[in-house]
Formats: C-alpha cells, structure tokens, sequence
C-alpha cells in the first residue's frame, strides 16, 4: 500500500471513531454556531465540506493575539516566520518552496490572504493587519483556487471585520502596556465605534496606535540597545447604507502604516566583528544581538479603498466588489559587511572596505481588483456561485546602494574608468542599482455547485479558469551589476477545478473528501550579479532564468463532530506537487534565484479537539504531523548546492506542531467574573533553505583575510533550526458594565526561538538567524458600551 493509500486508510478509520454515542443521539448542539464565508455564501462553520478553522473575536482577546503568527498558535498546519514587523511568511500544510526575501518582488504567494472581500497578500510583505474589532479569522486549509485563485496554492486566510450595524450606538476602547525583554517598553491604543445614521445607514470606525518594544540590541558605530522597536497605526471607516430591504452598498476605507527601526537578527559572524581579527578587537555575539556600521529601518504604508455592492434579486444574490490598493515599502538595511566582503576581494584597502553602504529597496503598488458573483439565494438542493474576477498591478521595485566615496576608492585601486555606477543613468557612488517595473495583469472566471442528493449526502463541483500575463523591465547598473537592460514577458492560463464530498454519518457528525488543484503562477528571475559570482557559482547557477507555474493537486479525507461540550475536526491529506518554485541562495553571486522543482509532496494529519467539560471550563488541543519531502534529485553537483535530493525536505516546514489552551472562567462577585489562561506551543524543527540538509552541520569559509583574519577561517553552523516551546499565561476579570482587566505574560520561559537562518554572499559578509520575542509582560484593560 503506498503512502497516499495508507494515509486514506487511516483517516477512514480515525473518522468512524470520532461517531461517539454521545454524539449520534444528541438532538441539538451546544449553540456555539460560528458562521463563516468561506464558500462567498453564508454557512455554519461545521457545514463546510473541507478543513477550515474560525477563531472568533472573543477567541482572539480571551489568547491576547495581536499579530498572525500568535492566531497561528491555536491553527494546526499554520506556521508563520515572523521576519520583522509587516514582513511574516506563511505556509499552510507544509506547502513551502523556502524563504523569500526582500530582493525577490517578482515571487508570488502560496497562501492567499484577504481583508474581507479585498485580497491583500503580496509574497514575502503581507500586510500585518491590526486585529482589533474584527468578527474573526478564517483559515482555509489545502489548495482554494476554485473560488480565490493563484497564491492560494497552499491556503487561504481571510481576516473579516465587523461590519456597521444599522439602528446600533456601540463601541469600544482598549489600552495596554507591556514590558519587552525586560528593558523595553510597548503597548497600544485601539478604539471602535458603530453609529447609525437615520434608519438606512451605518458608519463603523476604527482606529488604533501600537508602540513594539525592541528587543535587539547592536554593537558597532551605530549600535544601541533594542534597536528593532517600532510602532503601527491606522484605521478603517466604512458606512453601509441600505435603500431598501435588497439592497447594500458598502464603501470603505482602511489606512495602516508600519515603522521599524530595526530586524530581528542575531548575528553569529559579521565581516566586521567576529573572533577570527586580529588587528581589529574579536567580537563574539550574545543572544539578540547584532553589529550594524549603519542604523536599519522598515516602512510600510498601506491604503485600501473598496466598495461592496449586495442586490437580492428574485432567487440570486449579486455581489460586486471593487478594490484599489496603493503601498509603499521602504527597506532599509545595512549592507557595510556585503559591500566591504567584495571590496576585499577587489582588494581594496581597509578604508575603502569600511565604508558604510545603504541596501535600500523600495517598493511602489497599485492594484485595481473587481469582482462580480452571482450566488443562488433559495431554499432548494441545488446551491451554487458563478462570477468572473479582474486583477490590474503595476509594481516598481528600485533597489539603490548609496556608498559614500565608492567610486574614488575604486578608481584608485583598481583604475580610472572602472567605475560603472553611473550606466545606465544611476547615480554616483552606488555600485548596485536596479529598476523593476512590473505589469501584472489576470483574467478569470470561477464557479462552484453544491447538489443535496439527500439529506445527508452533498456533492460539490468547481473550477476556476484564469489567464494571466506578466510584462517586466529589468535595468540596472553599478560596479556589481551587469549593466542589464532587458524586458521579459510571462503568459499562463489553466483551468483550477475541485470536487467536494459531504456525508452526515449521524447527526452532528460528518465525513468529508475533497479533491482540488491550486496553482501559483510563475515568473522571471533576476540575472545573477556577475561580478560578484566565483566562476564555479556563476557556472552552477547561471542557467536558471524563467520558472513555470507551481500546481498542486490535494487529496483529503476528513470528519466533523459536534455535541453537547464538544467539537472535534480532524483531516489526512496528500498534496502532490508539480513544479515547485524553490528559493535557492546563489553562493557567493549575491543573488537568489527560483527554480522549479518537478515532484514534491507533502501529506499529514490534522487536528482540534474543543472541550467544555463543564460550566466556565474550556480547553482546546491542535496539532499537526507533516510529512513534506522533494521526490526529485537534481543532477550532478546540482543535488549538494540546491539540497534538491528525493526524501529531503521541504523548507520551513516543522514536521509536527502541537498547541494547548485552556481558561476557566468563574464568577467573583454578582456583578463581575474571572478568568485565568495558559497555553502551549510546540514547533518541531525546521531548514531554511533545502540545501541546509546537505553537509549539515555546515561549515561556512569566509576566505576574507580583514582585520587580520585567516583566509581560512570558518563557522560551523547546524542548519537544522531547533524545535521551540512556547507557554502563555494570563489572567482577567470581566464586569457586567463592560469594563475587562487582563495581565498576561508571553513566553514565559524567555525561549529564543530562531525562526530562519540568515546569510548574506555565501557566510562570506555575514551570517545570523531571525529570532521571535523574548519574554513579555503586558496588562490590558477594555470598555465595551
């Protein structure tokens, strides 16, 4: 029996034991009926024929969740890297091609993620929206490209607000202030209110400031203590006006703008500090901390403007969305030890070597989406959603490296005329400029039926048809770059379709199989910079240029069970992938590239077990087991400098996650109750990148004789990042006027958690991990009226 048979099998058996007496004969539930979009119809979250998690707003401030990668510790096959603030990667069921980074705008998503009807996702820089006032969170697991398209090839996520309420004055207010690592103050304001105007219309308005306390902290000339704080501020206004009883018309606008002064890395080896300079003092670094010669920063500024139009015709809702996004990203990074690592292979002197260099990539986004449905709106065993969509990008990412005094230093050494940095029309003194203008445009047309053969047996059928097109321009210039002046052109079309199955085993308990494609549309790679590359780099990895379409087919078994103080939804899925788009690190080149790989998989179960055993007692289990392996090898020397061998695995992808929680709650006074939480998170081990996996532990030879350095001095790393446990407490009183009090304390056992492994030309200009955040102390307090 082979893998995806077996896995079958299994979950068969798990869903036949999951049919408790209990649950076959109770006649009702126990009321805790969550209603979700998932389908763009209206359904009871237990209704919905694949595997999906909601956690509501009470589920969000009872866990004290600010960000995705907290609502992710309660989302079994969710896993989110947080790369700084505004810069978290997602991956759903071990679907991951690896990191991606800053300086690849041209990568597409493989989890799609929405703000209500707006998709938002944007690869690597998704917006990390603000959850407050919000009615929930959805994640759909597996592939959804039926019904939301490409980047949804592994899942999607959807944040959806609370909407204005007509004849309704409410609102709310809540503060807090929190201690990070122990030295660094953070906390936020948040406010909403809801007011009716008239009887036909609503105005919903929310608005909030957030401080981050930082927690690394830097060494060297511009070094000072917790230099990744930052702050987040915005809000959303939206009015509902509603003619007549058929008709709803919602225009609304949402504003957020994310600022941090710094990342958080953990240097191991820098150009600059490490314990191999002899002329230069030997720095060895502590936990959460870095060597900058130039202070870092993040930006970005996001506005959406939607409009959602809802007609009840005789039978058929009309639903049309229309949505203009317009960001800006500014990353700012220290880029001294990358450009000092080249000039000592040029060899430069020490001062020329020392001078600080300014990576800065900006990113300039106008997105234009419309989409219109039409969905069946009567009681019949026939249910469906028919609508077509169209998407319009312009993206312009500009990369510069502003190097005081770069051009002198270079001329001096190696010859007047040497200096290329003005080709092509960049400025002076910047031995990298790019421009990345890209047209992005798509095209489809989506359905999705549902047919009640009976009461108890429902089969669903969808497809999504999309054609797209990618135009892009790529210059550049400088003494690094090629002086490239190119323009490249991606076309794709396909059909997407998925095939659902729903079975009411016993009442209150249901069995489920899917069947389902999801694709992530391919693109162009950057030229490598080949006056960077070793000749044996620029050699290996200079073929790889364009790269296809990733799709992926999943296969899913799963059930559903419900009772009295119960719920119980378990899955066994196989997703069989072709053409992975992996994220490959280019050595030396000082590029990444993306190539396909042929065959992958990934396949695992999935769980979440809630328990209301009794009155005010709560408690929740999740957890996952992946299995996500390449069942390609790639040829030649081609295996060890990509990782791509059969059975090794996919990237940043923990093979099992495992979360508890549980509160109790109970009264304190007539007027007043409490409540205390815990929770657990366990996260296995993970690789960065696939060729982590070979030659592992690595070792890193800088080759860089500064600073009185051996040329053969080198680090040892395990490229295997360690598994991580986090625990939460906290603590709340709620009164019956409206008014909560929370103290809580975030990983409570100051766990550093390395979430990725950075480097930078190969270990030869630096190398560090991204870590999560340390211990944190926090009290909240809410006023609801």
């Amino acid at each position: 029996m082979n893998k995806r048979a077996f896995l079958l099998a299994g979950l068969s058996c798990l869903a036949l034991a999951a049919t408790p007496a209990s649950a076959q004969d109770a006649a009702e539930d126990d009321g805790n009926i969550i209603i979700v979009t998932a389908t763009k119809r209206d359904a009871n979250l237990q209704d919905i024929p694949f595997s999906i998690n909601a956690q509501t707003a009470e589920d969000i401030q009872k866990s004290g969740a600010v960000t995705l990668e907290d609502l992710s510790r309660n989302v079994a096959g969710l896993s989110v890297q947080n790369l700084g603030p505004g810069q978290s990667q997602v991956s759903v069921r071990g679907v991951s091609a690896g990191q991606v980074v800053r300086d690849q705008p041209g990568v597409k998503e493989q989890v799609g993620v929405y703000l209500d009807e707006s998709v938002i996702s944007l690869s690597l820089f998704t917006p990390d929206i603000d959850l407050y006032d919000l009615n929930r969170v959805e994640t759909l697991r597996g592939p959804q490209g039926t019904l939301f398209g490409s980047g949804s090839v592994g899942g999607t996520i959807r944040y959806i607000t609370n909407q204005p309420r007509l004849g309704t004055t409410e609102g709310s207010v809540e503060a807090n202030l929190n201690l990070v690592d122990g030295d660094d103050i953070g906390g936020h304001l948040k406010g909403a209110v809801n007011v009716p105007i008239g009887d036909k219309a609503a105005l919903r308005a929310v608005g909030y400031y957030t401080r981050y306390g930082g927690f690394i902290n830097a060494i060297g000339p511009a070094g000072k203590k917790d230099v990744n704080s930052g702050e987040r501020y915005g809000g959303r206004i939206a009015l509902t006006f509603e003619p007549t009883d058929n008709v709803s018309i919602t225009p609304r606008f949402v504003y957020q703008k994310v600022k941090a002064d710094g990342f958080n890395r953990q240097d191991i080896y820098n150009l600059y500090a490490n314990r191999f300079t002899t002329t230069r003092p030997q720095v060895i670094f502590d936990e959460r901390e870095q060597y900058l010669l130039l202070r870092e920063a993040f930006e970005d500024e996001t506005m959406i403007a939607d409009l959602k139009v809802d007609v009840a015709l005789d039978g058929v809702k009309v639903t049309a969305v229309t949505s203009y996004t317009n960001r800006d990203i500014v990353v700012s990074r220290d880029a001294s030890a990358l450009s000092g690592s080249v000039s000592v292979d040029l060899g430069f002197p020490d001062a020329g070597v020392l001078l600080p260099s300014n990576l800065l990539d900006t990113t300039d986004l106008k997105s234009f989406t419309q989409e219109v449905r039409l969905a069946s709106d009567y009681d019949s065993p026939f249910q469906w959603v028919f609508g077509g969509f169209y998407s319009s990008t312009d993206r312009f990412y500009r990369q510069r490296l502003p190097t005081p005094g770069y051009d002198a230093v270079t001329d001096a050494t190696l010859g007047a005329g040497t200096s290329a940095a003005v080709a092509n029309g960049f400025p002076a003194d910047s031995p990298y400029n790019a421009d990345l203008p890209y047209d992005i445009k798509q095209l489809a047309i989506f359905g999705e039926g549902t047919y009640s053969i009976s009461d108890a047996f429902d089969v669903t059928l969808g497809g999504r048809y999309y054609d797209f097109i990618e135009t892009r321009r790529f210059i550049t210039g400088g003494l690094f770059a090629n002086g490239d002046r190119r323009r490249d052109k991606t076309r794709s079309n396909g059909i997407s379709p998925r095939l659902l199955l729903s079975y009411d085993v016993a009442d209150n308990v249901s069995i489920n199989a899917q069947a389902s494609k999801g694709f992530r549309l391919g693109g162009v790679n950057d030229p490598l910079n080949l006056p960077l590359c070793s000749p044996g780099d620029a050699a290996l990895f200079g073929g790889f240029q364009d790269y296809d379409d990733e799709t992926l087919w999943n296969y899913e078994l799963g059930v559903k069970s419900q009772g009295r103080g119960f719920t119980f939804n378990a899955a066994g899925f196989y997703n069989d992938i072709k053409n992975l788009q992996v994220t490959l690190d280019a050595g030396t080149c000082s590029s990444r590239i993306v190539f396909n790989v042929p065959k992958a998989h990934s396949m695992g179960i999935e769980f979440e077990l809630g328990l209301s055993p009794v009155d005010g007692l709560d408690l929740n289990l999740s957890g996952s087991l992946i299995e996500a392996e390449f069942d390609t090898t790639l040829p030649g020397a081609l295996t060890a400098a990509t990782g791509i061998r059969e059975g090794n695995r996919l990237p940043s992808v923990p093979k099992f996650q495992l979360s508890a929680s549980g509160s109790y709650e109970f009264p304190v006074s007539d007027t007043a109750s409490a409540y205390l939480s815990a929770s657990f998170q366990h996260v296995g081990t993970r690789y960065t990148q696939p060729a982590d996996q070979e030659n592992n532990p690595r070792t890193f030879v800088h080759g860089l004789p500064f600073g009185g350095a051996p040329a053969e001095a080198s680090t040892t790393v395990d490229l295997q990042l360690p598994d991580y446990q986090l625990v939460n407490l906290s603590a709340g009183v709620d009164f019956d006027n409206g008014l909560s009090l929370i103290a809580y304390v975030n990983n409570v056992f100051d766990e550093n958690a390395l979430l990725s492994f950075d480097r930078e030309r190969g270990g030869r200009a630096r190398l560090g991990y991204t870590v999560g955040q340390p211990r944190t102390f926090g009290i909240t307090a809410r006023k609801t009226f």
